[in-house]
């Protein structure tokens, strides 16, 4: 366990895993130097668990903490950012680490066989629709069963499908979202949705923007050229809604609902048009999402996901 005493939010997880794991090793990263950090990992064996608890994250010179702890086929749990959270925002926090494994895998499974096997795909935003009409790349899960992946954790909290459209240009349509990733990665939700004009992939238009909102396009225009449409992102933790929200735009891209990343960096899946040299953004957008259609399927409707898996 390496944790620091930055925020209260840092402290009250710390004292959780003191309780859950009593005979664990804790290592407070502000106490040592990165040389003795990097000491107490060399003792750990293949399978051994790391838990990183971070008010904001954690920087060993250039050692990249989670990737080098994988490279030695360690487990790792990270809870980044914790001081981003208001602190009446902790409790919401605390809630979305709770693990429903049949709901997770349940629903996480259920979703990627509908995504991997469908052509089209609509969000309906309330009078708008975005629609996905060229299939989807392989889905992508994020639900606590790593049976099947190289890496054992991740970020937490967990709780997310995840993919794209196999033809980035065919995506069209209109989007309103509600919520939106800002220049400070904080969580920003304008007074009034921002509806999104996507014509062959980019964002062509915002309609109601808001000076932060443009703010995020200009620097994704400035570096990349224009805006595209990448991630479409299948959030399942119930902790998180439109209403219960945290400030922490990586922690809230769990939300239960659905998300679309603008930007051309999306590194898991790699596209003809998009040269990842040239890729520097990934901004999480959140959908008003009347409902989604899978084919001829609703899968997601009212806050929740419409799709059997017990």
């Amino acid at each position: 366990m390496v944790w620091d005493a930055q925020c209260d939010l840092a402290i009250a997880l710390t004292e959780a895993y003191r309780r859950c794991l009593p005979d664990a090793k804790f290592i407070e990263f502000d106490t040592l130097a990165a040389e003795d950090i990097l000491a107490e990992f060399e003792k750990l064996s293949p399978g051994d668990l790391v838990v990183l608890i971070q008010s904001t994250s954690f920087r060993l010179d250039a050692f990249r903490i989670r990737v080098e702890l994988f490279k030695r086929s360690l487990k790792v749990i990270e809870h980044p950012h914790l001081a981003s959270m208001l602190s009446e925002e902790t409790t919401l926090y605390i809630d979305s680490l709770a693990y429903d494994p049949v709901y997770f895998r349940g629903v996480g499974n259920a979703l990627k066989l509908r995504f991997d096997s469908a052509q089209t795909g609509i969000i309906d935003s309330g009078g708008e629709r975005l629609i996905f009409p060229a299939g989807f790349e392989p889905c992508k899960l994020n639900v606590g069963d790593y049976r099947n992946m190289q890496n054992v954790g991740g970020q937490f909290p967990i709780g997310e499908v995840f993919t794209e459209s196999k033809d980035l240009e065919a995506v069209h349509g209109r989007v309103r979202i509600s919520i939106f990733g800002d220049t400070s990665f904080k969580v920003n939700k304008p007074e009034i949705p921002i509806t999104l004009s996507v014509n062959q992939g980019r964002v062509i238009h915002a309609i109601n923007s808001t000076p932060e909102f443009d703010n995020v396009l200009a620097h994704i225009r400035a570096d990349e050229g224009e805006v595209w449409v990448r991630e479409l992102g299948l959030g399942l933790n119930r902790a998180f809604t439109q209403d219960n929200i945290v400030s922490d735009i990586g922690t809230f891209e769990r939300m239960c609902g659905v998300h679309l990343s603008l930007g051309a960096k999306h590194g898991i899946y790699n596209k003809p048009n998009i040269r990842k040299s040239a890729a520097k953004h990934h901004v999480d957008v959140f959908a008003i999402t009347e409902s989604f259609t899978l084919d001829d399927e609703v899968i997601y409707r009212e806050g929740t996901w419409q799709v059997n898996y017990i």
